[in-house]
């Protein structure tokens, strides 16, 4: 991973962080894994948005997995796959989970068992209701014992996940950085409409290894008048739009398609986050 000084074309430093994509997974109506996405992806079969079925994560122990909520869920079902695809070992890479909402439909149920003259609320939701539950569970299930980060940054939480995985790789060789959100109850659905459920999941590392099949260079830059990289596909360009996780595939269609190219992607206070790929052969 590198970090680079250039300067714009206004004469102002421009900073930016280089590393390298090793594995890629993806759960989302329609594209339930990477390798079954990425003929979509490249546009050479159409896309149908099929409600993903129920997902039983592969590494949780039975009695985590009995715990574990749609959120969890959705949050292993790109992990999982990830690492399927992956030359790395699960139990040593450091992680960040990026979650826009985390669990509130967990939230949701403790507030209205608040409300309750009883007032009892469930264990498992307390347990469940912080938001790096799923890292925990991922924790228990990989034996991973390396840095783990837990952040949400509402529909800027992709490019949120993305610099703050980058800044990890300046401590730790490999990251897994998971992107999730589930649709969310009402009344927290008006408030927040995320309307399906999305994941996508990244192993990067600091160095160039055999099995890397891409370069991602980060740039956050000013508020400016270019919008974000759109789909191109009308279909796809809706579930981009209907979960804060599904912000990243115009990046995952770039990576599919094997396309140097460049992607913007909204990120915190306005901004945007420039995102240079370069395919590797």
């Amino acid at each position: 991973m590198s970090l680079a000084v250039d300067i714009n074309k206004n004469g102002h430093p421009e900073r930016s962080l280089q590393f390298y994509v090793e594995a890629i997974g993806l759960a989302a109506p329609g594209l339930p894994d990477w390798r079954s996405a990425e003929a979509v992806l490249r546009g050479e079969q159409a896309f149908v948005a099929a409600e993903l079925p129920p997902y039983q994560p592969e590494r949780l122990p039975a009695n985590e997995r009995r715990r574990a909520t749609p959120v969890v869920r959705q949050a292993f079902r790109a992990a999982e796959d990830a690492i399927r695809q992956s030359a790395c070992d699960a139990a040593e890479l450091a992680s960040v989970f990026a979650s826009s909402d985390a669990d509130m439909n967990v939230l949701h149920r403790i507030c209205s068992a608040l409300a309750e003259p009883s007032r009892l609320v469930s264990p498992t939701d307390f347990h469940n209701s912080v938001h790096n539950a799923a890292a925990g569970y991922w924790s228990i299930a990989t034996h991973a014992r390396r840095t783990s980060t837990s952040i949400g940054a509402h529909d800027t939480t992709v490019a949120a996940g993305l610099l703050e995985a980058a800044a990890l790789l300046l401590d730790e060789a490999i990251v897994l950085l998971v992107m999730y959100d589930v649709p969310q109850p009402k009344p927290l659905l008006d408030q927040h409409p995320i309307t399906s459920a999305v994941s996508v999941a990244l192993i990067i590392t600091r160095e160039r290894i055999a099995s890397s099949c891409a370069s991602l260079r980060l740039t956050l830059e000013a508020l400016n008048d270019i919008a974000p990289t759109t789909c191109g596909d009308a279909g796809l360009d809706v579930l981009r739009l209907s979960n804060p996780a599904a912000r990243a595939l115009p990046l995952l269609q770039t990576l599919a398609q094997q396309r140097n190219d460049r992607v913007l992607i909204e990120a915190a206070g306005g901004r945007r986050l420039r995102i240079d790929i370069e395919t590797l052969a």
